[in-house]
């Protein structure tokens, strides 16, 4: 378990929840399946809340009407990395934890680590690394990083990892996620009807 150092909320961090996906594997918008009760987005909204003082939902404001206040893609349409830069460049705050809307899985530890990592260090990303990947959607971004995201949006070039190599980034690797108790299968997301599903199982057994 990780030290206790880690179990605050960082004054100078505000979450955003990435919730603006079509949904389109899944054939529904996935911030409003309910798993165990409670819809994702009310999940990770959650989640969010118990390691960020501000938590922010980023998705076109239609899509939510008035179940809060969202932070709308200044370039629509370029997934994620669109949604990271609208709320970066709307952010009053150095530390900004994105979290996507279906990974259900992710611990409050394990965010809590994150982000003591990335206040730790100057990395423009603290990016967690599972299954040989990193997970762009489950990171720590300062708010310099909307520099390089507005340059690649404007290119056409939306893949998030593609910039890290241009920026300092600190990688939570596997190996060192293991060794603090963690486990990397809490980064799997939920895609399809038959990942839900399976995740369903899982909570149900947890719950039982």
């Amino acid at each position: 378990m990780p030290p206790d150092v880690y179990h605050q909320r960082v004054g100078d961090l505000t979450a955003f929840i990435l919730a603006g996906g079509h949904s389109r594997r899944m054939g529904q918008d996935k911030a409003f399946l309910e798993l165990g009760g409670r819809t994702l987005l009310d999940r990770a909204m959650g989640l969010a809340s118990t390691v960020a003082p501000h938590v922010r939902i980023v998705a076109a404001q239609e899509k939510f009407l008035t179940i809060a206040r969202t932070i709308e893609d200044v370039f629509p349409d370029c997934g994620p990395l669109g949604g990271i830069h609208a709320a970066l460049m709307g952010t009053t705050t150095e530390l900004n934890l994105f979290l996507a809307v279906d990974l259900p899985f992710v611990e409050e530890d394990f965010l809590r680590y994150l982000i003591a990592q990335a206040s730790q260090v100057s990395a423009l990303v603290t990016v967690p690394e599972a299954g040989q990947r990193l997970q762009p959607l489950c990171a720590v971004y300062r708010r310099d990083f909307r520099e390089a995201a507005e340059q690649a949006l404007k290119k056409k070039k939306n893949k998030i990892d593609a910039l890290f190599v241009g920026v300092e980034t600190r990688v939570i690797t596997e190996p060192e996620i293991t060794r603090m108790g963690f486990f990397s299968r809490m980064f799997q997301n939920l895609n399809t009807p038959e990942e839900f599903a399976a995740a369903e199982k899982l909570f149900g057994e947890s719950e039982s």
